[in-house]
């Protein structure tokens, strides 16, 4: 089976991206560029009395876990895992990945995730398919299925969304998403393994 539509043949800087939440097709399905650039930055946040309330990859990390704790335990009792979940919604506004691009998208190690490719596509939630431009490599895109599926979590999760918003200025809110897209578009360090 060919795929042909739009197929990345070589992951993009976006698919580089850390976190899925925050990835680059589910952060645009829940903002806009215009707020990015017309949106000001909070006021200073008083001095850390530790070190790390003031050290921003632990305070990524600690944020993460808190929200994505969450909707996750939400996503594990409909019946999905995780990477399920995160390879529904970077497929879901009908793209076409290879393995190599949904494994950065989903940060889960290739061989993994070629595994739970397979499974979910016993399940009728993805199909697998070549490029029309090299048959070695594979894209994964959604069934009609799997875009059902994708449709009825990504409703959840732009609730659950809200709700994490709701304590936060509106302005705030814009203001720290776009500061996040500005950080998932520095280059990657020499070791990214530091926090």
């Amino acid at each position: 089976m060919k795929i042909h539509a739009n197929a990345r043949e070589n992951p993009s800087p976006r698919a580089t991206k850390p976190g899925f939440e925050g990835g680059p097709r589910y952060a645009r399905m829940v903002t806009q560029r215009s707020f990015r650039a017309n949106a000001q930055p909070p006021a200073t946040p008083p001095e850390p009395a530790r070190f790390i309330d003031g050290y921003l990859a632990y305070l990524l990390a600690q944020a993460s876990h808190r929200i994505s704790g969450e909707f996750h335990r939400e996503v594990e009792a409909a019946g999905l895992s995780v990477t399920e979940w995160r390879v529904l919604a970077s497929l879901a506004d009908g793209a076409r990945e290879t393995i190599g691009t949904l494994s950065q998208l989903t940060l889960t190690k290739q061989p993994t995730l070629s595994k739970i490719v397979q499974r979910m596509e016993r399940q009728g939630l993805v199909m697998r398919g070549s490029m029309a431009s090299d048959r070695r490599q594979t894209l994964v895109a959604l069934t009609p299925q799997g875009q059902k599926v994708a449709r009825r979590h990504l409703r959840r999760a732009l609730g659950h969304q809200a709700q994490v918003l709701q304590p936060i200025d509106p302005q705030e809110a814009q203001w720290l998403i776009g500061a996040l897209h500005r950080l998932m578009q520095l280059p990657p360090g020499p070791d990214s393994s530091a926090g």
